[in-house]
């Protein structure tokens, strides 16, 4: 009996590839936020390239170079040791405009020694970074990590660029609307939701001993069912005016388990 698996499994992963940029263009709408946006840019591009995990550099007018987005804490510490040391497969690629990929760390840790040693405590083996680029204008990196070896093939290449690219153009659109401050007010709102988040996924981790990660995926889900934009739902934990228990409630763990759980 022949097998069908790879015809059903094609048809599959293309619908996927068509939701995620009907998704990404969804998010261009008039209260365009860019938290969300690069939120779904990483989320998807894990689901889709079959890496570990996934974040975004920015670059910031002074030169400066921002982590704005991660799909997990660990990518998250990562990405931010590699802005603070300035090396790096991501710091690499923002700075040259070129793709840089690893598919061993571990084989290429001269290259990055400092980076290599994090990412090996990280969890991480593997790291590539494809630019957010436009003609000549680079404005940051999509990084994706992996957890095992392994290199990105041509489709793949092709296809994390593809979610770059559009990344780009809707970010430099969205800049080109208005003028003066718009590129240091615009970090600047996507560092300060950040922060929010953050706390609201502490809050949210000590009240149902859960980890980070966890509250994370917990405040995503509970604001996307209710479609409330992720920023509001946080500053409401944050300020202690959420329902708390309507969003940690399915997580709770049974009475007598789940401490030691950071």
């Amino acid at each position: 009996m022949p097998d069908t698996s790879d015809a059903v499994a094609a048809p599959a992963r293309e619908q996927r590839i068509s939701r995620t940029f009907v998704a990404l263009a969804d998010s261009l709408v008039d209260d365009f936020d860019i938290a969300e946006f690069l939120d779904v840019l990483t989320e998807r591009a894990v689901e889709l390239l079959s890496v570990t995990a996934a974040g975004v550099i920015l670059l910031a007018p002074d030169g400066r170079l921002e982590v704005l987005s991660s799909t997990s804490r660990r990518a998250d510490l990562l990405e931010q040791f590699a802005v603070e040391i300035n090396d790096g497969p991501c710091v690499e690629c923002t700075r040259r405009g070129v793709p840089v990929t690893c598919a061993d760390l571990e084989v290429e840790a001269r290259r990055w020694p400092r980076f290599a040693a994090a990412a090996r405590e990280c969890g991480f083996r593997a790291a590539h970074a494809l630019p957010m680029r436009l003609r000549k204008q680079t404005i940051g990196a999509l990084s994706l990590l992996g957890a095992q070896p392994g290199s990105l093939e041509g489709d793949q290449l092709g296809l994390g660029q593809a979610l770059a690219d559009v990344a780009t153009i809707a970010i430099l659109q969205q800049r080109s609307i208005e003028h003066g401050d718009r590129l240091s007010s615009q970090l600047q709102t996507a560092l300060n939701t950040r922060v929010v988040i953050e706390q609201a996924k502490g809050v949210l981790a000590q009240r149902a001993a859960l980890s980070m990660d966890e509250a994370f995926a917990l405040l995503r889900g509970h604001a996307r069912a209710r479609s409330q934009r992720l920023v509001d739902l946080a500053t409401a934990v944050v300020a202690n005016t959420a329902d708390l228990d309507s969003i940690t409630l399915p997580a709770r763990p049974p009475t007598g388990r789940g401490e030691g759980r950071s």
